[in-house]
């Protein structure tokens, strides 16, 4: 198979990979929050993970797709229900199956990136009050060790939290995620946790692994004014004050900005990298009939790309622009989620290719960016949105488990395999005005 030489050539060391979460593809997930709210009807079409992807009995079929594509990592999570389904007892076997994973991963040149908490709580963490009490930074911790010590010869890639403020936002705001909740005072007391909590983690990971890189996975989306308009213009900066800035700028120093203003010691300093998940743009409107979104109404530009509702809108630009925002921390950059559902009004396949030439523009601009992980490999049990929503560079039935590749994984795959995007992919899907030069 001729590989095509790229005209934006990335880095030989790039990792690129796909992105997936234990409770979205393994199945029999029966012991965390989800779970229950599955049970309670909460998801979308009736969806159920009772088998998802069937990740638990037959991941290296899709691990050998990856590597088929030419990816050479992979980024997935474990599941906390699963290697600790009672308060401090350990099942052995869940933890042997983790090995087997990570240990089919490297057999096939995929680097491992592990994510340690991916929005799903054991339900006994749940009935002892979850996030919301400081208890849960001591037990999230215990677990990131057990795992650490039992994984650790396997990893050296690790991502304490996935999207903390999508989890408060969407659990403790509006209320349609575990807990279900509308509580913003609770809200903002569980993200002061997981900092604490991704703090003392940073530092436990670094004491039982001195060269691991630990960061975490935060979901960032451009927010700008739709009009110039004062109002418009300050709850955007709003929005983007608590969505995207809050968290990351404690874990650089420390300081937890909304009131009581706290100094969080063990959260200073604490990343060696930062994982960027990065999906859309929102357009924001000033509305005193969106309290749960700080005043600020979300929309799309006028005649934009859009998904589904709520979704936001295709950017390119906005990873760009994301980029060159975080380089100002001065670590390196993984682009850890990015990707698009399908809809009959965008392209996965220009999606990918005008998102990479983005990132490649911030490359050649001297951003430290060291691999980029789409969303999703494999179609998967997608949250509320159940089966309703499809992320995937491969089909999944779910019914029957029959897997049939999409064309974005080929056109993933051809750029894979050539360390970059060619010249042929770039004319196809519109992309100009781009050079060759890398870091």
């Amino acid at each position: 198979m001729s590989v095509p030489n790229p005209v934006l050539r990335f880095p030989a060391d790039f990792l690129w990979g796909t992105a997936t979460a234990a409770h979205q593809v393994e199945g029999g997930n029966t012991h965390n929050d989800w779970w229950a709210w599955e049970q309670a009807g909460r998801i979308k079409g009736g969806g159920s993970a009772r088998v998802a992807c069937d990740w638990w009995h037959r991941a290296e079929e899709d691990f050998d797709r990856a590597a088929a594509m030419g990816q050479n990592a992979h980024r997935l999570s474990v599941e906390w229900s699963r290697i600790e389904p009672r308060p401090g007892e350990w099942d052995t076997a869940a933890i042997a199956r983790y090995r087997e994973m990570l240990t089919a991963l490297w057999r096939r040149g995929l680097v491992p990136m592990v994510t340690l908490h991916h929005f799903t709580n054991p339900l006994w963490l749940v009935a002892q009050g979850g996030w919301t009490t400081p208890d849960a930074i001591s037990r999230f911790v215990r677990f990131v060790e057990k795992v650490v010590q039992e994984l650790g010869d396997l990893v050296h890639l690790w991502v304490t939290l996935n999207e903390p403020m999508v989890y408060v936002f969407q659990g403790y705001f509006d209320g349609a995620w575990p807990p279900g909740k509308r509580s913003p005072r609770e809200g903002i007391r569980v993200a002061r946790h997981m900092v604490m909590a991704h703090g003392a983690a940073y530092h436990a990971i670094h004491r039982l692994q001195p060269h691991a890189q630990v960061g975490i996975a935060k979901h960032m989306r451009v927010f700008d004014p739709l009009r110039p308009s004062p109002l418009d213009n300050a709850v955007a900066r709003l929005q983007d004050f608590l969505f995207n800035r809050l968290f990351l700028q404690a874990l650089v120093d420390g300081v937890f900005r909304i009131p009581p203003r706290t100094y969080i010691p063990e959260a200073e300093g604490s990343q060696d990298f930062i994982g960027l998940n990065y999906y859309a743009r929102d357009r924001v409107v000033f509305d005193l009939r969106s309290p749960t979104t700080l005043f600020g109404r979300r929309c799309t530009t006028p005649g934009a790309e859009v998904g589904p509702a709520g979704w936001g809108e295709m950017y390119p630009e906005g990873l760009y622009r994301l980029l060159k925002r975080l380089a100002a921390y001065g670590m390196q950059i993984y682009i850890t989620e990015n990707g698009v559902p399908d809809t009959a009004q965008m392209d996965r396949s220009r999606f990918i290719v005008t998102h990479l030439a983005a990132a490649h523009r911030a490359l050649q601009e001297g951003v430290d960016l060291r691999g980029y992980f789409h969303w999703t490999l494999v179609d998967n049990f997608e949250w509320l949105e159940g089966w309703t929503m499809r992320f995937g560079l491969i089909a999944l039935n779910e019914a029957t488990g029959e897997r049939r590749p999409k064309l974005a994984a080929e056109v993933y795959a051809q750029i894979c395999r050539s360390g970059g995007i060619p010249q042929e992919l770039l004319e196809r899907y519109g992309v100009s005005g781009v050079t060759g030069v890398t870091r």
